[in-house]
């Protein structure tokens, strides 16, 4: 039976940190998302899933609630971060500028990304996913003193500004010095604790591929053709590549969407000139995947599923 069925409204948080090298630190947060002030598992709330990365010296921890626990749970999972890591120290080849460096919310069940940007209308209304982030952001600036957040998405009125357009302006992708950003709430950002981001929107999903060179030019060009500002790329997706483990990684957001996916009837060499073959003939709503792989002076990118006898034919 489904979750809406059972009258459960549960939403998501992929909450960012900046530290995955400290195993113990790590699971000491999801731990604290888990468990009460009393030390009983709080109910309704589950981590689903931890994923580090050494290089990047960072980690997702995906935690999942009913709307009205969610904040309490991502909250102490915060506290325990902010206790546990020190941005002076830090260091990492992924992007950052918080201990805590993001803490997007995601509808599941029971409740619309609409309902994210609808203010309360009455104090009985008050458990909307809205409200909860602007709680959560705002008991973060009063229980975490020296925090300062930024607001992206839903939780970002009136501009609704999305998460990378927020990540442009402060300098995110450059680790801007901390002294010279001007947060949204909470005071000029601390050396230790940075700033954090908290936001909503449809969820989205993290995908990197590696691919099998070590010229991150070649990984950029790769990133830039796929992200979806491109008006030949693919839709919902941002792209960036980072070296990663002595190769080139391509780390991609992957956002929902819904329409059903889009064709073309380009042929594939008019579409990136110099070899390059980008198969969009169908994209699912979640874009569950993405190949990449160096041919020659070229690459390509499909759909899963797709026959890896037509990506090895040559370009």
């Amino acid at each position: 039976m489904s979750s809406s069925r059972l009258g459960l409204r549960l939403a998501a948080c992929l909450l960012n940190i900046s530290e995955a090298r400290r195993k113990h630190v790590v699971e000491n947060i999801a731990k604290a998302a888990l468990l009460g002030e009393n030390g009983k598992k709080r109910p309704e709330v589950s981590v689903l899933n931890i994923f580090s990365d050494q290089d990047y010296n960072r980690s997702v921890i995906t935690i999942a609630a009913s709307v009205d626990e969610l904040n309490h749970a991502v909250l102490a999972a915060c506290m325990e971060a902010f206790r546990s890591i020190d941005m002076e120290a830090q260091e990492g080849i992924h992007p950052c500028l918080g201990a805590v460096d993001l803490i997007p919310i995601y509808p599941l069940a029971g409740v619309g990304v609409e309902e994210c940007g609808a203010m309360a209308r009455t104090p009985r209304e008050r458990s909307t996913l809205r409200t909860c982030l602007n709680s959560l952001a705002e008991t973060l600036i009063l229980r975490v003193p020296g925090s300062s957040v930024f607001l992206f998405g839903e939780a970002d009125l009136p501009e609704k500004r999305p998460l990378v357009q927020r990540r442009k302006q402060l300098g995110w992708f450059a680790r801007r010095d901390l002294g010279a950003l001007e947060p949204d709430l909470g005071a000029a950002p601390a050396r230790r604790r940075g700033l954090t981001g908290v936001g909503a929107s449809p969820y989205v999903m993290n995908c990197n591929v590696t691919i099998d060179s070590q010229d991150l030019a070649l990984g950029k060009e790769i990133a830039g053709a796929i992200r979806g500002s491109n008006a030949s790329g693919l839709k919902g997706v941002q792209a960036m590549a980072f070296p990663h483990e002595g190769k080139i990684e391509i780390a991609c957001n992957v956002e929902s969407f819904e329409d059903q996916g889009r064709e073309t009837n380009q042929n594939p060499e008019e579409l990136f000139p110099g070899g390059v073959y980008l198969c969009t003939k169908y994209l699912h709503p979640l874009v569950q995947g993405l190949w990449a792989f160096v041919l020659a002076d070229g690459f390509s990118c499909c759909r899963p599923g797709l026959s890896q006898d037509k990506l090895k034919t040559p370009l």
